[in-house]
C-alpha cells in the first residue's frame, strides 16, 4: 500500500526529497498527537502522512513552514542581538568600571572618577563612543575587556563605529 501512496504523492509533490521531508514532518506531528485527517486502517504514522498528502487533506504550506522553522538555528521572531538585558549590561559596565577605576552614572554612562589620569579619561571616552555606537545599531553595549591603553581603546571604538 505504501508504494501506491508514494506514487500518488509524487503527483502532488514532484520532488521526492521534498516529499520525504514533508511526510516525515507530518509523521512526527502525528506521533506528537496531531489530529489525523484520514482513517488509520492499522497503518503506521509515515503511511498515514503519505495518505494525507495524496488525498490533499492537510495544508502542505503549513507543514513546510513547521519543518523549516524547526530546522532553523536563527528564528526571525527572536531578538538575536547579543541577548543581553539591562541587568547584564549594567553588570558588565560595573565590572569594566571597577577594573579601570571609573564610575557608572544613572544613565549607564561610564565616566572617570575625580583625580583620574588622562589615560582613564581617554578610555572612558572610548567606552562611551562604543556604547553609543552599539546602542544606535540596536544591540547591547560592548562587553569587551578594557584596552591596555587609551590608543587601543580609541582604535577599537573607531572600528566599531565604521
Amino acid at each position: 500500500m505504501a508504494r501506491v501512496t508514494v506514487e500518488d504523492c509524487v503527483l502532488r509533490i514532484p520532488n521526492r526529497f521534498e516529499l520525504v521531508m514533508l511526510a516525515s514532518q507530518r509523521a512526527r506531528e502525528i506521533s506528537s498527537g496531531a489530529q489525523e485527517t484520514v482513517t488509520r486502517d492499522n497503518d503506521k504514522n509515515p503511511v498515514i502522512a503519505l495518505r494525507e498528502i495524496a488525498d490533499e487533506t492537510i495544508d502542505l504550506a503549513e507543514v513546510q513552514e513547521t519543518l523549516v522553522s524547526g530546522l532553523q538555528k536563527h528564528r526571525p521572531e527572536e531578538d538575536h542581538e547579543d541577548d543581553l538585558d539591562e541587568t547584564d549590561t549594567l553588570a558588565i559596565q560595573s565590572a569594566i568600571a571597577a577594573e579601570t577605576g571609573m564610575t557608572i552614572g544613572g544613565d549607564s554612562t561610564i565616566t572617570s572618577r575625580p583625580g583620574a589620569s588622562e589615560d582613564d579619561d581617554a578610555l572612558a571616552s572610548a567606552l562611551a563612543k562604543a556604547n553609543e555606537a552599539t546602542t544606535a545599531a540596536g544591540s547591547a553595549p560592548a562587553a569587551e575587556a578594557p584596552a591596555e591603553n587609551a590608543a587601543e581603546a580609541e582604535a577599537s571604538a573607531a572600528d566599531e563605529t565604521s
